[in-house]
């Protein structure tokens, strides 16, 4: 199981809110209530076995080159999915609570009589028989139709209305003695409609499919990766191994660093689902799980200041590590909460601390550029920074990563250039 949590989520942003700017939207083009069910819980749930991530991957990727097309209307799931969601009462013969009429009963049966016939003709199509990674699943769902169970169902003509007594039978089976494979094969479907929405997700964004190496080998290669929200996105390349598992960035306010953060984190989230990613190419080793410190909010209903939140954040995350797994960690602006020497202080402790673990990847950004003075000494820590470049009196920014140790300080000339010690000095005069 990959362990990670809610404070992590968000910061990542991966459900968006109402307006629906979420990691998740971007990949949802599902077509069926289910599958979107379906990739939310896949989203919440990375998978922390290089197998499955691989399979997954494969699936998907082969999906995308085939483009090919989810075969069913989605208008037959909404009847389906109303149909068999009401229980029939197994003794008395009829409906259960949420009692459906004869008319939806037999607008149920006939949506489900079709999604197995579509599903029967899409399994032995040539251009799915071709995706050799699809190959289990797609055999798996032809074993559940040869069952003597569906025999009449996929005898029964599509286009001829049913009589009354070929309704309650299918019924029956449908609700009753075959419900159990009715609602596995709807499952296969899900799974279907999330591998050709995440598939049509990577052609029209050009995201890449990382390849999930052992676990264990704290790796991880990234190039052009960057956050897949933006427009007009600038990529980085960066690698990490456990002779260099550790990244100290600095850069100065607005120079792009917690979009980097995010981009590095995001990238590495979503490819322990299995799904593509925005870069040109990913390579990592599978982790057990991964903790991100972006966004941390004060708890003002115990009295606990930023600061302490910050350390128990902290404290969390040294737990487990001392478990021995192997984790991402990220912490953006670590100990802003408390005063510059006390953050000085700490800041350089609780790296050290970090560069005790060999198998886990960690970054970590800070405004103060001293600290990281102080871990120069450590072979396993990497030094970057995101420059600003000054034209004239402007401050430019290349977010574009650089090996180094920054020594912008920009913020007063920003604060110059925004009028602000003019307002505070002659008030309303500034606009007379």
């Amino acid at each position: 199981m990959f362990r990670t949590d809610e404070q992590t989520i968000k910061d990542l942003g991966i459900f968006g809110k109402r307006d629906g700017s979420g990691i998740f939207d971007i990949y949802n083009q599902s077509h069926t209530r289910g599958g979107e069910t379906l990739l939310e819980r896949i989203f919440l749930h990375p998978l922390s076995e290089r197998e499955a991530i691989n399979s997954r991957s494969s699936i998907i990727e082969s999906f995308a080159q085939a483009a090919l097309r989810f075969p069913y209307n989605a208008a037959i799931f909404d009847m389906a999915e109303k149909y068999l969601a009401n229980n029939r009462d197994t003794h008395s013969g009829k409906n259960g609570s949420g009692t459906l009429g004869e008319k939806e009963i037999q607008n149920g049966v006939s949506a489900v009589l079709e999604l197995i016939h579509i599903t029967r003709t899409f399994m032995e199509s040539p251009e799915l028989q071709h995706i050799a990674p699809y190959a289990q699943e797609r055999k798996a769902i032809q074993q559940l139709l040869s069952d003597t169970a569906f025999e009449p169902a996929l005898k029964a003509p599509l286009k001829e209305r049913l009589s009354y007594s070929a309704v309650t039978a299918f019924d029956a089976l449908f609700r009753v003695s075959g419900k159990d494979k009715i609602e596995r094969l709807l499952n296969h479907i899900y799974y279907l409609d999330v591998y050709i929405s995440v598939a049509q997700t990577a052609i029209e964004k050009k995201f890449i499919f990382p390849r999930a190496l052992p676990k264990g080998s704290c790796q991880l290669s990234l190039e052009g990766v960057f956050h897949p929200s933006l427009q007009k996105p600038v990529g980085n390349d960066l690698s990490m191994d456990a002779s260099q598992n550790i990244i100290f960035l600095t850069g100065a306010n607005m120079a792009g660093k917690s979009t980097f953060l995010r981009a590095v984190s995001t990238a590495l989230y979503i490819a322990h689902t299995g799904f593509p990613v925005a870069a040109k190419s990913m390579s990592f080793s599978v982790l057990d799980g991964m903790y991100t410190t972006v966004n941390l909010p004060d708890n003002l209903g115990i009295g606990a200041s930023h600061f302490y939140a910050e350390v128990q954040r902290v404290k969390q995350v040294a737990s487990e590590l001392s478990t021995g797994k192997s984790f991402f960690i990220l912490f953006d602006e670590l100990f802003r909460g408390t005063n510059v020497k006390d953050a000085h202080e700490a800041t350089v402790a609780v790296i050290k601390g970090f560069a005790g673990n060999p198998s886990s990847l960690f970054i970590i950004s800070s405004h103060i550029v001293e600290a990281g003075e102080d871990l120069q000494q450590k072979d396993n820590i990497r030094f970057f920074f995101l420059p600003t470049r000054m034209n004239g009196h402007v401050p430019e920014y290349t977010y574009t990563l650089e090996q180094g140790i920054t020594n912008d300080r920009h913020g007063m000339i920003i604060i110059r250039n925004e009028g602000i010690l003019e307002i505070l000095k002659n008030g309303k005069k500034i606009y007379s």
